[in-house]
């Protein structure tokens, strides 16, 4: 959280993390057309290799203002490849809330838990924990075949009890409602600190 005195304006990061190939590029891509561009930046992508690291930042009005200031809400995708941990770690610093997109297939689960608990770690490094800190849990990917049931997926995954969601990003379903809630849990911890 950053807050700039001068203009009354709060910037809020919120990271989409989880394992490669997950959803988190496809949720950022369609949050970014549906959004009014009167109310958006650019859309920025850095690339090296494999790595697909996409960022913009938006107002979101619909949420009022936190103590008088109005939000800014910078959206941010990590890597998620294995290879890419210190782009994850630095993509982190300062994060106020997480969207983590799980792969609902169950072949993935794998790759889910091994990322859940990057990502732990690298939130522990930042002095935060997953145990007290605003994060949502999309289960992405809900229309192919053999995927996890939710039940199972929250028995493996929602260890804290966090809002959850089934998506189908490529399709824009759930996305925006992910969004939603991510934003509405870190409005309320933001609240709570200013």
């Amino acid at each position: 959280m950053f807050v700039n005195w001068a203009v009354q304006e709060v910037n809020l990061k919120i990271v989409y993390y989880g394992p490669g190939l997950s959803g988190k590029t496809s949720n950022l891509e369609y949050i970014y057309q549906k959004i009014d561009p009167s109310l958006r930046g650019d859309l920025i992508t850095l690339k090296t290799r494999e790595e697909r690291t996409l960022y913009f930042d938006f107002l979101q009005l619909e949420v009022g203002r936190i103590k008088g200031m109005k939000p800014k809400f910078n959206l941010y995708t990590i890597p998620g490849q294995v290879y890419y941990a210190y782009s994850r770690k630095i993509i982190l610093r300062g994060v106020d809330g997480i969207v983590f997109v799980a792969d609902s297939q169950a072949d993935r689960l794998s790759e889910n838990l091994d990322s859940l608990m990057d990502l732990e770690q690298n939130l522990i490094e930042e002095r935060k924990t997953l145990e007290d800190f605003p994060w949502v849990l999309q289960y992405n990917k809900r229309d192919v075949p053999r995927t996890l049931s939710v039940a199972e997926l929250n028995r493996k995954l929602n260890f804290h009890g966090v809002p959850t969601i089934e998506a189908v990003a490529a399709k824009g379903k759930g996305v925006l409602e992910t969004l939603k809630m991510a934003i509405q849990g870190v409005v309320n911890r933001t609240q709570k600190v200013i």
